[in-house]
């Protein structure tokens, strides 16, 4: 049997073998991911809960949930919190979370307290182009725009191997820069934005147009669809594209005319050194690239008499937000 003494021992923590390890939290509508990770970004530990989307305060408890069940087992330095919605320059305070019920919720402090260690908090579309520029597609590349092709557009910027926030905190939304002027209505109320043209969304709204107005050239697409235009999704056109459907290849040509044109824009202005395409759009790979830097290279302006930007596709998929989030608590 083993002595009082014995038992009172605690259990002892882990130490990463590659040297400081960091929380990352991943704060979505429907779940909560949090993770260990090392400094090599490679993730140790996970935990997941549901997010309370429409209670601040147990959305928070939660989060301070899914840490401690991880610090009772490993010893880290800090927590980093990767939130869909506007962070403050401060990386402090959430102003707005479209899919959250936080409004200029003090996010940082709040949490620093109920955990008792150092907070920062990231939106969560910059935490995953870190980790893609730390980690991913981007590493060893100082001037990065990571474009995160979804229901929407998101992305990050990494300028001069900083991650570029702008004064307010707020750069990088560059789903809504204006494309079309008086162009379609956009969800944030003007018209003509980038994502209504060159998102998932834009994708699946061409195929099932194309489908229906001529289903004798879209008939992988409709079979994989039931039959049923209003059935196709975005993994649908993915997949019909890899089995060579026409439709679904010319809806990925279009894809690519309308992000390569921004990305050309954005050169000019920004002239990185390598677009990343990420989130869920960029399983389609070069179906999706090919074409998108074809038309980036033909828009560029001054083309034949500068470096190109390379355009590649993100590594580290849905894990980018949690692994940049964590690796941004470092530089608090």
């Amino acid at each position: 049997m083993s002595s009082p003494a014995a038992q009172a021992v605690p259990r002892p923590v882990h130490e990463a073998a590659e040297g400081t390890l960091a929380i990352g939290v991943d704060i979505g509508g429907t779940k909560i991911a949090a993770g260990v990770v090392d400094e090599s970004g490679h993730i140790v530990a996970r935990t997941r809960r549901p997010t309370p989307a429409d209670d601040p305060s147990k959305t928070q408890e939660s989060i301070a949930d899914a840490v401690r069940e991880l610090t009772s087992e490993y010893t880290v330095v800090g927590v980093g919190l990767g939130a869909a919605g506007f962070v403050d320059e401060k990386r402090s305070t959430v102003m707005f979370a479209p899919n959250l019920a936080w409004r200029d919720e003090h996010l940082r402090e709040s949490l620093e307290d109920r955990l008792g260690m150092p907070v920062i908090v990231e939106n969560d579309a910059n935490a995953a182009a870190w980790a893609e520029a730390r980690f991913g597609a981007a590493r060893g590349e100082t001037h990065v725009v990571i474009l995160t092709i979804g229901t929407g557009i998101g992305g990050g910027v990494v300028l001069d191997g900083k991650l570029f926030r702008g004064r307010y905190g707020l750069a990088a939304e560059i789903g809504h820069f204006t494309i079309v002027p008086d162009g379609r209505r956009c969800g944030c109320g003007l018209h003509g934005c980038w994502e209504q043209y060159g998102s998932g969304r834009a994708l699946v709204l061409e195929a099932q147009e194309q489908a229906t107005v001529a289903p004798s050239m879209a008939q992988e697409l409709l079979r994989l669809a039931g039959g049923r235009p209003a059935g196709i999704t975005g993994h649908i056109v993915t997949e019909a594209a890899r089995s060579g459907d026409v439709t679904a290849l010319n809806c990925f040509d279009e894809l690519g005319r309308w992000l390569g044109r921004g990305m050309a824009a954005l050169a000019a202005i920004l002239d990185p050194g390598m677009f990343v395409i990420a989130g869920g759009v960029c399983e389609a790979g070069e179906i999706l690239r090919a074409p998108t830097e074809a038309v980036f290279r033909k828009n560029l302006t001054g083309r034949g008499h500068r470096p190109t930007a390379k355009v590649r596709i993100a590594e580290l998929g849905n894990e980018a937000g949690l692994v940049g989030a964590a690796d941004l608590s470092h530089l608090r």
